[in-house]
């Protein structure tokens, strides 16, 4: 993995802007992993790729993330840190990508874990609960009652429930929630933290700021934009310190 330049941020900013969200995670990915394709980075279970995305984050911007959310009850503003180490609680490489089996009673179930691919195919539909339906139809390989074949719909609420237990287990790093408390109120809730929501957040907010020393340096000493990306932060704020008190 390698970390992200102010050229590399730039060309991220430009390409996400007509992006999903699932784009984006794949487009961060192939400037960290320049030697993977795309469908290698697709595969990559959803866990997996939020780990490498936590990874490459601490790796451009830092081990401490600065975050704020509104209190469900009393709409008062949350500002929070974290801390991108702790965030981490899978190993991609112990994850197991291949098909895996459940028996619960006399049902069997083949099924594998979701990647990106699934979550492109389900980003479109608005009702939580029918995406939920779709993800699992695709992610379930095979069912079976004593033997026989049924379809993923003749699977009983136990079952589901239990498939669904054991994929966010065999992934852990799919699904990290945040435990927030409002000082205001002393309301208490949970929080699902999306790496991908938040590091684009961030790198919109960075290329917009790239993009103002940019114009701000080439019009003042007529250099160009690869030249300006090209400096180290330090001493391109020099400059721009130069600019303003000249």
């Amino acid at each position: 993995m390698r970390t992200l330049s102010p050229h590399d941020i730039l060309q991220i900013w430009d390409f996400g802007q007509g992006q999903t969200n699932v784009e984006r995670a794949l487009t961060l990915l192939a400037f960290a992993f320049p030697d993977h394709t795309k469908e290698q980075l697709a595969e990559l279970t959803i866990g997996q790729r939020d780990y490498y995305l936590l990874q490459l984050r601490e790796l451009t911007l830092g081990a401490q993330l600065n975050g704020f959310t509104e209190c469900p009850q009393c709409g008062e503003r949350l500002e929070f840190e974290l801390n991108a180490p702790d965030l981490r609680v899978g190993e991609p490489g112990r994850v197991k990508v291949s098909t895996q089996g459940l028996q619960v009673g006399g049902f069997e179930v083949q099924f594998r874990l979701p990647n990106s691919w699934d979550l492109a195919a389900i980003a479109n539909c608005q009702d939580r609960v029918i995406a939920d339906g779709l993800l699992l139809q695709r992610c379930i390989v095979q069912a079976n009652l004593n033997g026989s074949a049924i379809s993923v719909q003749e699977l009983p609420l136990e079952v589901i429930t239990q498939l669904t237990n054991t994929m966010a287990e065999a992934d852990p790093q799919a699904e990290i929630l945040l435990s927030l408390n409002c000082a205001a109120c002393q309301y208490e809730w949970q929080s699902l933290f999306d790496i991908v929501s938040f590091f684009w957040t961030e790198l919109n907010t960075q290329g917009k700021r790239l993009l103002q020393e940019v114009h701000i340096l080439a019009q003042y000493y007529g250099w160009r934009e690869a030249d300006i990306l090209s400096m180290s932060t330090k001493r391109r704020q020099l400059y721009l310190e130069m600019v303003t008190d000249s």
